[in-house]
């Protein structure tokens, strides 16, 4: 039966850089002659092995020998020396002799024994039979002579070439294997070996006996301790993609790698058992997890049980008094405090719990660990245990969170009364925290309880429709549009049943809020609000016209009109003002400030903007706050003050982020605004940061949203692989959101350009243009994006087939650029969002006639430079390099090459700062061409972007040493389908038709090692 690998290692080594370098030290220094030893320590799983193995393989490389011993748990009595019995029967058969020369190592090694050893145990004997060698008890060795044997012997090996001896799972090591260990390492000195010891920091409680061994060993000079931490959430997620290599979604690797917290080996089994239990634990996990419960007492592992019911965190006070309670309901003698203390200072002990910030707060050590413990426990157990906590919540009212667990423990145990109430207070207390996706499931549970509550026995001044109304609220503000409007439509019916005018017409002015916030459902919003301001247009000013006015006026400005919309929001500033409702007067305010930005007044806007502000943080509004604080960071943004949209746009999403609103409508606008402006600038780490996916659960178009905003990053620094991932899934989602197509369509449009399939990029910009047309005939900035990139496309196919003397398929590009220009007319005299295109607008404009002038050759140097400058003016850094190296390659064509190395030079520099990989190759390959010097010659450009994932390059490695399928399957371990599918995907990034064709071009752009000749 062929060995299968596990899932992990086929991968390259994730996010220990840090730690291979320190061990890579240490054998280099161990090669030059300075013995050294690293204890390797770690949780279990958190990726100790592989560690070891990748040094192994680095030391193999360098011509090292390496020996390997594992301990095994079979107890402190059982089996001495066996990492060393296993480690020296791997030295090869040249040195053999060292070892028999050595008969003290006979006895670790039977097979080895040499003749005068066996001739002194018959002689010893007087006659009698001599036992047979290497089943003799540690105790009846001479000991300090088989110490020095196993000394001598790696002295000698050390001086043929440079030894590395691995001891893995010291944890396990029994008392003589700990006491030979000791001995090599206090006499490292001047021999070329390094000792590489591991073992599990988890397992290590305070009376293990290795302990003591550890503190005297780091005492020694020659030995150095590496703690291995688990990964941090991003190398986590990396860690997750690579074991899935493209076949989960996002979604499925961001859950993985929260739920491993850093943990290798939960992850990979996490990764393989997701098909069956994507939200449960793969029953290898469950028993590796509650293996170490069970070496508990009896008593320990009755409080452990106790305290899973909690959830990951108890207090101490807490579980006392709920392991009181349990005792009345079970009969038991009730535990002393004492016995309770000794039972969870042995759970500590054994790193099942560890204590968490204060003294009275104890946590599982790992959430994977809870789940496998609470899930072990019997049904009615379970109900039991929440009963009994429910009863201790009761009476601690008024202590933070005791709300909400009090409607946990409830809702476990049945006691729906108590849950309703609870999950009711327990909304509220966190909505009131700034914690709207807490809220939002308090409030949904409530909703799902309440008929099953009689009406007696719920809370008082709560009911149904109000409940609605504020589920709705909070699905908005945490990242849940779609659930907000859900909600909302509830609302609206069971306010109806009222029949008071006031509560229709707030629930629809909701809904119309709600609607607003969709892509597609501007019509409906306006059927809505229209309804709202029916049922209150002849009532006094009140609170609820005054906001109905001001929903009506935003949904106005985008429907019908700009003087219909202004009159609307003058009236909603008037009712407003005479209900005393500020929150309403701030956000008409702001739809005036859009309305004077569309007419071309951008500083009267942005003082009522600042206006706005003012008023929605006098008054605690929120969302109206973010609001303005939005329309004004897009106000500086559009005027080409990147510096002063930066400051904005960083300040409020700082100010979103505390109130727990980094989610909701206009939370998240900021945060893609913020992506945009950070990218312009070139800080190119702060848009990634900014762009990172949600942690937690939020709405599918809220998080393809994001996405796609930090998609055109991966593609500019070359990360090809995880953007062609990220694309094909943002693709499905266009429905979603017009963004989503604005920003994925430009992103995937420059890849494919960049990997040489400028056809896939004009298609791909078609698609989305056309779309964007049938929705808004305007050309707004971003169609004017898109129209230029489409241009560049069929530029590149012009480009293509004059190389390849192809005159009909050049006329055919040139066609279709015109076509795409022409059916869209002239956006030079369009009204996009102000009332004339801003430096943005301009420099994209620049940039399509110059694309325009390159679908006849490499186009007009004026043109580029244009373009150039315009990016450049404004600050837009990348965008600006792009255009110079399109100047340089024009310049080139026009023979004015002291020019164009100006320009390449400066494009260089801009792209090597930004990280712009793509674009840095670019210019790199077009100066070589040219022979233009635009670098150091004494550095030379590094390999550019990769394109294929691991597990296709691994592929195309074994292809290239002219392995078939069947071949390339067998020794990756995976089905022959597998490889043909990734040799399709090879071939589709690399353009290629052929396998062979494949490997050439792979070879050519450095994506893999060339073999040598014979």
């Amino acid at each position: 039966m062929p060995t299968v690998a596990r899932l992990g290692s086929g991968i390259p080594l994730v996010a220990r850089g840090r730690e291979m370098r320190g061990l890579r030290a240490a054998l280099d220094r161990a090669a030059a002659g300075s013995a050294g030893a690293v204890l390797l320590s770690g949780d279990a799983g958190v990726g100790k092995s592989r560690l070891v193995s990748e040094l192994t393989r680095v030391a193999e490389e360098q011509g090292a020998l390496v020996l390997t011993g594992r301990c095994v748990d079979v107890g402190e009595t059982g089996l001495p020396y066996l990492p060393f019995a296993e480690a020296f029967g791997q030295v090869p058969p040249e040195a053999l002799g060292a070892v028999r020369a050595r008969p003290a190592l006979g006895r670790l090694l039977p097979g080895l024994a040499t003749p005068a050893a066996s001739e002194r145990n018959h002689d010893s004997g007087a006659g009698m039979v001599a036992p047979e060698v290497g089943v003799r008890t540690a105790q009846d060795m001479g000991q300090l002579q088989l110490f020095d044997a196993a000394h001598g012997l790696l002295g000698e090996l050390a001086e043929q070439r440079c030894v590395l001896l691995v001891v893995e799972d010291v944890h396990w090591a029994e008392a003589s294997t700990r006491n030979l260990l000791s001995f090599l390492l206090a006499r490292l000195r001047a021999q070329r070996l390094l000792v590489l010891v591991s073992y599990r920091a988890d397992d290590l409680h305070r009376t293990h006996p290795l302990r003591l061994l550890l503190a005297e060993l780091v005492r020694l000079p020659a030995v150095e301790r590496l703690e291995l931490a688990p990964f941090g959430p991003e190398d986590a997620r990396a860690f997750v993609s690579a074991l899935a290599d493209g076949t989960l979604p996002e979604s499925a690797v961001a859950q993985i790698a929260e739920r491993s917290e850093g943990n290798a080996f939960f992850a990979e089994e996490l990764v393989a058992a997701y098909a069956d239990c994507a939200d449960g634990l793969p029953w290898v996990l469950v028993d590796v997890l509650l293996a170490r419960v069970e070496r508990l007492s009896p008593a320990a592992q009755r409080v452990v049980r106790m305290a899973s019911v909690s959830g990951r965190w108890v207090r101490h006070a807490r579980l006392r008094a709920v392991a009181a309670l349990d005792a009345d309901d079970t009969g038991r003698e009730p535990m002393t405090d004492a016995e309770l203390h000794d039972a969870l200072r042995e759970a500590v002990a054994h790193h099942v719990l560890v204590v968490d910030g204060d003294e009275d707060l104890l946590a599982f050590r790992h959430a994977l660990l809870h789940e496998a413990v609470y899930g072990d426990l019997l049904p009615g157990e379970r109900v039991r245990l929440h009963a009994a906590y429910a009863r201790q919540l009761a009476t601690e009212q008024g202590v933070r969170g005791a709300a909400a667990a009090l409607a946990h423990h409830s809702m476990e145990s049945h006691a729906l009364p108590q849950a309703l109430a609870a999950s009711v207070a327990a909304a509220q207390e966190a909505r009131d925290l700034g914690a709207p996706a807490a809220a939002l499931r308090h409030f949904e549970q409530a909703l799902k309880l309440w008929c099953a509550v009689p009406e007696a026995a719920r809370p008082p001044g709560v009911d149904e429709a109000s409940l609605y109304g504020r589920s709705s609220y909070v699905a908005g503000t945490a990242g849940e549009p779609e659930r907000a409007v859900a909600y909302a439509r509830s609302a609206v019916e069971l306010a109806d049943r009222t029949g008071v005018p006031e509560r229709a017409a707030e629930a629809r002015r909701r809904l119309a809020q709600a609607l607003f916030a969709l892509d597609g459902k501007e019509a409906e919003a306006a059927e809505c609000v229209e309804r709202a301001w029916e049922l209150v247009r002849d009532r006094p000013p009140s609170h609820t016209s005054a906001w109905v006015l001001a929903v009506r006026a935003r949904v106005l400005r985008a429907s019908a009109g700009m003087a219909e919309a202004r009159v609307c929001a003058e009236q909603a500033v008037r009712h407003a003002r005479e209900s005393g409702t500020v929150s309403a007067e701030a956000d008409a305010l702001i739809t005036m400030a859009v309305l004077d930005d569309m007419a071309a007044s951008p500083d009267t806007s942005a003082k009522r903007l600042t206006e706005a502000v003012e008023l929605a943080r006098g008054v605690d509004a929120l969302n109206v706050e973010l609001r303005a604080r939005y329309n004004l960071a897009v106000n500086r943004y559009e005027q080409g003050l990147l510096d002063a949209a930066a400051l904005v746009v960083d300040e409020a999403v700082a100010r979103a982020r505390d109130a727990g609103l980094t989610w909701s409508a206009y939370g998240l606008e900021l945060r893609i605004l913020q992506i945009v402006v950070r990218e312009a600038r070139g800080d190119w780490d702060g848009a990634a940061a900014a762009a990172e996916p949600p942690g937690r659960r939020v709405s599918s178009t809220v998080s393809a949203r994001l996405a796609a905003a930090g998609a055109s990053l991966l593609v500019n620094r070359g990360r090809f692989g995880e953007a062609e991932r990220l694309l094909a899934q943002l693709t499905a989602e266009w429905h979603l959101d017009m963004q989503i197509v604005r920003l994925s369509a430009a992103a995937g449009a420059e890849l494919a350009c960049w990997q040489g399939r400028p056809r896939e990029a004009a298609e791909l910009l078609d698609r989305a243009l056309r779309r964007m047309r049938e929705i808004d005939p305007d050309w707004p900035i971003p169609a004017i994006r898109l129209a230029a990139l489409g241009v560049a496309a069929h530029a590149d196919l012009a480009d293509q087939a004059r190389r390849n003397r192809d005159a009909e398929a050049e006329r055919a590009a040139v066609a279709a650029a015109a076509t795409l220009v022409d059916r869209l007319g002239d956006p030079s005299g369009s009204r996009p969002r102000s009332g004339e295109l801003g430096p943005e607008g301009r420099a994209w404009l620049a940039r399509l006639a110059a694309e325009r002038g390159r679908l006849g050759g490499a186009g007009d140097p004026a043109a580029w430079r244009a373009a150039a400058e315009a990016f450049a003016g404004y600050g837009e850094v990348y965008r600006a390099a792009v255009c110079r190296w399109r100047l340089g390659a024009a310049l080139i064509a026009a023979q004015r090459r002291d020019e164009a190395a100006e320009e390449l030079s400066a494009a260089h520099e801009a792209a090597e700062s930004l990280g712009a990989l793509p674009l840095r190759d670019a210019v790199t390959q077009l100066a070589r061409r040219a022979r233009i010097a635009v670098a150091p010659a004494a550095a030379p450009p590094a390999a550019g972007p990769d394109p294929l994932t691991p597990r296709e390059r691994a592929v195309l490695d074994l292809v290239a040493l002219g392995r078939t399928n069947r071949q390339v399957g067998e020794e990756l371990f995976i089905s022959e389908k597998t490889v043909s599918v990734h040799l399709s995907r090879v071939m589709a990034k690399l353009g290629a038709s052929r396998r062979a064709e494949a490997v050439a071009i792979a070879y050519d752009r450095g994506l893999i090692a060339r073999v040598p000749d014979g």
